[in-house]
């Protein structure tokens, strides 16, 4: 039978690093094999020149010596954890969104080699959470030592089931507690001048939207009885909500698309934006028929 694995790339920076460590510990929870992957380009233009290929060489062995680094790293967390190195030639992207048909999950860090210091996200990253075919955690702010509780946001989109269970499984997993946000905006009555909707009191419409919740979370709370469970109501965009939350939290958990998405878009605009100003690694879950759409 055959196992997908968890990916990670790895290029030898900081953000890959703790990248690694993070897919690791995920791996070992999960009890699957971890592939570390690093593809590395080699200078074409002079290596046409070369023919004894001692560019190709030279590239070679630094992609081998940063990939034996990386096993490393993933064994300092767990030695017994199976982990692969696969040191290729081409562009990061393509690979990784290649791999990420067979793959369970997709780790990567922020930002790469060569990524601009005031870039909030490396073009890698981006692209890779944008359209990979798995579910993708991206490493940032505090890192893979964040602590707090599991953070996820909620719709009543179809894909909120999908969220739900990866969030209450990890929870469960880390011996976490997990803080549900789900935001809405009450109509702002025609009546209502120079009043915003989030500023807009609903007492009627807060409880019908929080015995919605409750009815939605009832069956992940029956199956995960010893997570401790927070809910959030709230008028605020549920993007600035999550962003701040997530200076607080060890993980954000999104779903690649939410409600009033376009279909073919592969990321919401929360996503992006967690993407962006998260202060703790981020998980955009995608539902396997997303790429479908």
């Amino acid at each position: 039978m055959r196992v997908n694995p968890v990916i990670v790339g790895a290029d030898g920076t900081d953000h890959s690093k703790a990248a690694v460590r993070w897919a690791a510990r995920e791996a070992r929870r999960l009890g699957l094999p971890l592939r570390v992957t690093h593809a590395f380009d080699w200078e074409w233009r002079e290596a046409r020149y070369d023919m004894s290929n001692d560019y190709l060489d030279a590239a070679r062995k630094m992609a081998e010596g940063i990939t034996a680094n990386a096993v490393y790293e993933a064994h300092s967390v767990d030695r017994d954890l199976q982990v692969e190195g696969d040191p290729v030639v081409g562009s990061p992207a393509p690979r990784l969104l290649a791999d990420s048909e067979s793959a369970e999950l997709v780790v990567l860090g922020s930002r790469g080699r060569g990524g601009f210091g005031s870039l909030l996200l490396g073009s890698v990253s981006q692209r890779v959470a944008t359209h990979a075919k798995c579910s993708v955690v991206v490493i940032r702010g505090r890192g893979a030592e964040a602590a707090g509780p599991i953070v996820v946001g909620v719709d009543d989109s179809p894909a909120a089931e999908t969220v739900l269970a990866t969030a209450f499984d990890l929870a469960a997993g880390r011996g976490s507690a997990l803080r549900v946000v789900h935001a809405y905006l009450p109509p702002v009555p025609l009546w209502v001048s120079g009043l915003a909707a989030v500023d807009v009191p609903a007492p009627a419409m807060d409880e019908e939207e929080q015995a919605r919740l409750t009815e939605q979370l009832a069956p992940w709370r029956d199956k995960y009885p010893l997570v401790p469970v927070e809910v959030v109501l709230t008028h605020e965009s549920i993007a600035s909500e999550l962003v701040a939350a997530s200076a607080k939290a060890q993980l954000v958990i999104v779903g690649s698309r939410g409600r009033g998405m376009i279909t073919g878009t592969l990321l919401g605009s929360t996503g992006l934006q967690l993407l962006h100003h998260a202060e703790c690694p981020v998980y955009i879950v995608r539902h396997p028929s997303d790429h479908r759409s």
